[in-house]
């Protein structure tokens, strides 16, 4: 009988150790794997979750040595992944399809962004947007080679507003927010994220948020990228890193004043009560009925191909047109998921 015990106790390590391997090197005590994870922009307050991943040491329990490093776009974060300077990073849907379509690897394997967050801000008094109607004949300011503007006008095509009624002003970058709050122009496009630095600074007037989203655009936007090749050598450490992610979403979400408060050891810069209010923000674009019942980051292939072909529709894509099946990578989400 004790000969037995023994056998059992012996097995049953066996298997713990066996399980710690697979979910995270950390377990045999080996130096973690390096990892370089590119945002889609500059360090700003809806990058608060993955610094508290970071900081709360998610990361390390999967056997990660994470960096964080910024970016002008999701375009240059998925020059980043596919250049190697980036393991992973943070991209968006329709970057995506424009990508592989021009010779791209990468595959998406979580959607952070369930709801797109493109809007078209303007003021109250003013062009005071707040239905599809008032798109018609309006003035937006966009920069050069924005696709933004061309999704506006796919949204508008698709509820019966003719898109050419659009006025599309290209301005600089920079210069936008200012023209706007300065009545220079009527309206801008954004992702809504920036609605808290527009309220800030906007002086005698309200500023009014039209998010697409909200009035019937059905698309995927941003969500966690790796390339082909890197997702097949290393499942375990994609499967680590998005579960780590994930748990810092879900942390991030429920307490946006301790996630500030993490971010602000890394970006030291930022304005605590931006962070604040750009997670409330990103809780509305990230949890809805689809990840409260299946978790964070979850994706159905349906919305995903709806996306696509939102995109073939409405965008010029060069190169060849990349398939449903180009675009995603199942069974990097965690088991069991991770509920907001």
């Amino acid at each position: 009988m004790r000969k037995n015990i023994r056998y059992v106790i012996a097995a049953l390590s066996f298997l713990f150790v066996v399980s710690g391997f697979f979910e995270g090197t950390a377990a045999f005590g080996a130096s973690p794997v390096d990892i370089t994870f590119s945002l889609d922009f500059i360090v700003l307050g809806r990058h608060a979750p993955w610094y508290v991943a970071l900081d709360k040491g998610y990361y390390k329990e999967e056997g990660l040595n994470v960096k964080i490093i910024p970016s002008q776009g999701t375009a240059q974060a998925m020059q980043f992944v596919e250049s190697g300077l980036a393991n992973i990073g943070l991209i968006d849907v329709l970057g995506l399809v424009l990508g592989r379509a021009a010779g791209a690897t990468i595959k998406m394997v979580a959607v952070n962004y369930q709801k797109s967050p493109y809007a078209v801000f303007s003021l109250d008094p003013g062009a005071n947007v707040t239905k599809v109607d008032d798109l018609k004949g309006l003035e937006m300011g966009s920069q050069a080679g924005s696709y933004v503007p061309n999704i506006i006008k796919g949204f508008m095509k698709m509820n019966g507003v003719d898109p050419n009624a659009l006025k599309v002003i290209n301005v600089a970058p920079a210069a936008k927010a200012t023209m706007l709050l300065s009545g220079q122009l009527k309206s801008i496009e954004f992702f809504v994220m920036s609605k808290p630095g527009l309220e800030r600074e906007v002086k005698g007037a309200t500023v009014k948020t039209f998010l697409l989203a909200d009035h019937g655009l059905v698309l995927y936007s941003n969500g966690i990228g790796a390339k082909e090749e890197y997702l097949k050598k290393n499942p375990q450490i994609v499967r680590g890193f998005v579960r780590a992610s994930l748990r810092g979403w879900k942390d991030a979400l429920a307490n946006p004043s301790d996630a500030a408060d993490r971010q602000l050891k890394y970006a030291k810069g930022l304005d605590r009560n931006v962070i604040i209010a750009e997670l409330a923000i990103l809780k509305d674009l990230a949890v809805v009925p689809d990840t409260q019942k299946n978790g964070l980051g979850w994706f159905s292939p349906a919305k995903m191909k709806t996306s696509l072909e939102f995109v073939l529709t409405n965008l010029d894509v060069a190169g060849t047109a990349p398939k449903l099946e180009d675009l995603y990578a199942t069974g990097f989400l965690p088991e069991p998921p991770i509920l907001p």
